[in-house]
């Protein structure tokens, strides 16, 4: 949190943001959202938190389980960076179709209960988990006879078994250890990246995606920060800025030659805000509407999974028998709540536009939005002007 002295500093944040950002993002193409963005405009602008990826890319071809083609990954957060932190979390399913590991502790305590946070796909979530538990383990244990350093790891996960030998079990603890190893804070690559690398989105190429906000609550600047893995949504849902660009592209479509079930939506939500965990529950609730305005009511088989967490941790005394908790009141959090909600849409369609044109197990494709006539949509409903 920062205290405000000058708007101005709100307006050069955003510049910063044009001029450093250099991934191919929505923002580049005059594709209009509201709220002001971070300086870099992801996650990472919530000061402290860190994400690495692991993408593994391998073969081609029909699919031999075991052998390839491979086209999957891993992503981290952590929420704290690289130290052992105690940090307030909620947690909301829209539908629980899918799998995020440590939410019932979550749900109790109303705190994460590691270090880190891994998204990857559905056959790899026992992995991830074992290999954050291990890493946390032997970076942060005294070896004492109870040692909860292992912690209870979070991991969630969308299905990439369209394009990759999800039964290969191909994503690995050394894979993990060097996600982890490699989180850092600034500029991320989005798209075919990390957990979202054998993802789609409304029946284009989808993937990882980030945004995020600035906010004013009494005079201090917050940031609340976004990412989000994206594997949902059919074509003629889809909608940008507003606009049903989904109907409008009625080619490229998905080629499959073996059936697929809906995907799934994993977000995590981050800001610097002090908030009490049923809050962030309350925040992580609002991922629904955000991902609502690109387009999609959310499938039966589309699991999405929202969590919220705040860097700004009560005080705990040297008895550990009290905790004292400073917070924004509940009838001061409609800002964040709006910015979670910009920030989502925005984070899924950097996801679509970041994406590339991928083949994938049995010459499964899945193209990428076609940028060119996105803005000529776009400019039609005077959306983007010329």
């Amino acid at each position: 949190m920062r205290t405000v002295i000058l708007i101005a500093s709100i307006l050069c944040c955003t510049i910063l943001s044009a001029q450093e950002a250099t991934n191919k993002r929505a923002r580049d193409l005059g594709i209009p959202f509201e709220g002001v963005p971070g300086k870099f405009n992801n996650i990472t602008d919530v000061p402290g938190v860190e994400v690495g990826y692991k993408t593994l890319i391998e073969g081609e071809g029909i699919l031999e389980e075991g052998k390839g083609p491979v086209r999957t990954g891993v992503t981290v957060i952590l929420p704290g960076g690289k130290k052992r932190t105690r940090i307030p979390a909620g947690i909301f399913s829209l539908n629980g179709d899918g799998e995020l590991t440590g939410s019932h502790f979550i749900n109790d305590y109303g705190f994460l209960p590691g270090t880190a946070i891994g998204i990857t796909n559905t056959n790899s979530v026992g992995v991830v988990h074992d290999a954050i538990g291990e890493w946390q383990f032997n970076k942060y244990s005294d070896r004492r006879l109870e040692d909860f350093s292992f912690g209870l790891p979070v991991v969630g996960e969308t299905w990439d078994g369209g394009f990759n030998d999800i039964y290969g079990f191909h994503v690995k603890k050394e894979h993990v250890f060097e996600a982890l190893d490699s989180a850092k804070s600034g500029v991320l690559e989005e798209g075919n990246v990390g957990g979202g690398t054998g993802m789609w989105l409304y029946g284009f190429k989808g993937g990882t995606g980030t945004s995020s906000r600035e906010i004013i609550i009494d005079s201090t600047i917050y940031t609340i920060g976004v990412l989000a893995q994206t594997n949902f949504g059919d074509r003629e849902e889809l909608m940008v800025a507003g606009v049903p660009v989904g109907r409008e592209i009625e080619d490229l479509l998905p080629i499959f030659k073996d059936p697929r079930a809906d995907g799934s939506l994993i977000v995590i939500v981050g800001t610097d805000a002090p908030l009490l965990p049923n809050y962030l529950k309350q925040v992580a609730k609002m991922v629904s509407l955000g991902m609502a305005r690109t387009g999609t009511s959310s499938g039966n088989s589309s699991g999405d999974i929202f969590l919220a967490f705040s860097t700004s941790p009560p005080t705990v005394n040297d008895e550990y028998t009290k905790m004292n908790w400073s917070v924004i009141p509940k009838w001061h959090l409609d800002p964040i709540y709006k910015a979670t909600v910009y920030a989502t849409e925005e984070a899924i369609i950097n996801a679509l536009i970041a994406a590339e044109t991928m083949t994938g197990a049995n010459g499964n494709k899945l193209f990428e939005c076609p940028e060119d006539r996105l803005i000529e949509i776009l400019r039609k409903y005077n959306r983007i002007k010329e």
